[in-house]
């Protein structure tokens, strides 16, 4: 009888596996798109995050692209990110973001500055770091700290679309991007209104905003 060979796993296979396990008593994990336990992302769920390109349709005067929609997983991820501090997924998300990106960057005739929507000082002293910054650098790219926020802008949750452009009108200022193309970036396009807000800004500050990309939108701004 031929008995089948197997490996023998090396001493550090075996202390990494014993770590694992210790650290997931210690500190439990669960894949944030669908509670499986000690991933932080399963398989299935990295899958349902794939990112395609889409275009999307904005009141303003400027092209987004997403990489996927929010809904079902990508949402849950999106959210365990922003709202539980898990900042392990800003890796796959930002892989996301690179994805759009690129297909915005078709839109520009150079090389243009990558800048990120800065977060309401609410929401960075709540959270401790910035959403789309943070996307960027996880994803490769090299953000451009070119907007700031004033602090008028209040929460947009709940907000429709009208009062969400009224909300953020005045809510950003943008410095040391006169005559640079730049592609704005953030984590998810709902009304448009945030984005809009910084291509104005960003004009007035003498970009050319040339797009945006972000991680995900909202059903019903595909297109």
């Amino acid at each position: 009888m031929t008995v089948a060979s197997r490996s023998v796993p090396s001493w550090r296979d075996v202390f990494a596996e014993a770590c694992v396990g210790a650290l997931s008593l210690l500190l439990p994990v669960w894949c944030a798109g669908c509670d499986a336990p000690d991933t932080v992302l399963c398989a299935p769920c990295r899958e349902l995050l794939a990112p395609r390109a889409r275009r999307r349709a904005i009141e303003a005067d400027v092209p987004v692209f997403s990489a996927v929609e929010f809904a079902g997983v990508p949402a849950r991820v999106i959210r365990a990110f922003k709202e539980d501090g898990r900042t392990a997924l800003a890796r796959p998300l930002g892989a996301a973001l690179a994805v759009a990106v690129a297909a915005a960057s078709a839109h520009a005739d150079a090389p243009a500055a990558i800048v990120p929507i800065p977060s309401s000082r609410r929401a960075f002293r709540r959270r401790g770091y910035e959403i789309a910054a943070l996307l960027a650098r996880r994803g490769g790219l090299q953000p451009l700290a070119a907007l700031t926020a004033t602090g008028t802008a209040g929460d947009q949750r709940g907000l429709g679309r009208v009062e969400r452009a009224r909300n953020v009108v005045g809510s950003l200022r943008a410095h040391g991007v006169e005559g640079r193309d730049v592609i704005v970036v953030d984590d998810v396009v709902t009304t448009g209104a945030t984005l809009g807000e910084a291509a104005r800004a960003l004009s007035a500050g003498g970009a050319r905003v040339v797009a945006a990309a972000t991680v995900a939108a909202t059903p019903r701004h595909a297109r």
